[in-house]
């Protein structure tokens, strides 16, 4: 019970650390999602066995959770969720690709070793990118802006709806597994044999739930489109940072830093 209100209050936070007064709140939402964009490609089009070159990507996370007064405790605990899927991949790099890379002090550092580091590497920048422009900037911000940059509206539709009502799907689980403790007292959880009942009841109770939810949308005069207010324009600074930040990732994607550095990794 105590996971589920703790992932719904994280879900809140994350929210409410949008509406802060920084440096990097102040920035123009389109300014933002297209330097988050831009860093996304950057990161992924390193191959496998780039290590010292994602290094410098790094720095984008730090500064930029510096500036916007981001909890590294918060930030870093959504990111451990995405974690152990990136974890599986890397260990088996790590079993099948034992091809010897480079010594260090005596020790054999293999290909798959360095892909491990590489892939975990990404995995964190990634996230962490995603989470930090969703902790500055609000997602109606996001949604208004995507559908200005000519997203299908369905996509962006379907984006805020998910993020808007996973707290009510979590309300759902909670009062599910709160009934099935009643009946099971001495459980600390759902039993193994008892998973799939339990999943297919929630799947019935959220299209339930989201009949209600849409039927309650449509007496309040949802016609199947977003209503925004008008938002902000970009101004000269905005600029500069799309223009100063987008550059400088372009530049490091096609720097050799292992070059650079002697041929380290």
């Amino acid at each position: 019970m105590a996971d589920i209100h703790d992932a719904v209050s994280s879900i809140n936070k994350l929210e409410d650390l949008a509406g802060q007064n920084t440096v990097i709140h102040r920035i123009h939402p389109i300014a933002k999602i297209i330097t988050t964009f831009v860093y996304l490609i950057a990161v992924i089009s390193f191959n496998r066995y780039a290590v010292s070159a994602l290094i410098p990507y790094l720095f984008y996370i730090v500064i930029l959770m510096s500036l916007a007064d981001i909890p590294y405790g918060l930030l870093m605990r959504r990111v451990a969720i995405a974690l152990p899927f990136s974890l599986f991949a890397g260990i088996s790099n790590m079993i099948f690709d034992r091809t010897g890379a480079f010594l260090f002090y005596g020790f054999v550092v293999t290909d798959g070793m360095v892909s491990f580091v590489s892939i975990m590497l990404k995995t964190l920048m990634c996230v962490s990118a995603v989470l930090i422009l969703i902790s500055t900037t609000t997602m109606t911000e996001i949604s208004y802006q995507l559908v200005k940059m000519k997203v299908p509206t369905i996509l962006v539709m379907q984006i805020t709806m998910t993020y808007r009502y996973i707290s009510v799907l979590l309300e759902e689980v909670s009062v599910m597994y709160t009934a099935y403790l009643l009946r099971s007292p001495n459980e600390k959880g759902v039993r193994m044999k008892d998973m799939g009942n339990f999943v297919g009841q929630l799947l019935l109770r959220s299209i339930d739930r989201a009949e209600r939810v849409y039927y309650a949308m449509k007496c309040r005069g949802f016609d199947g489109s977003m209503k925004y207010s008008a938002a902000k324009k970009a101004n000269t600074a905005d600029y500069v940072f799309a223009l100063t930040v987008c550059g400088a990732m372009i530049a490091l994607r096609f720097i050799n830093l292992s070059a650079l550095l002697g041929g380290l990794f």
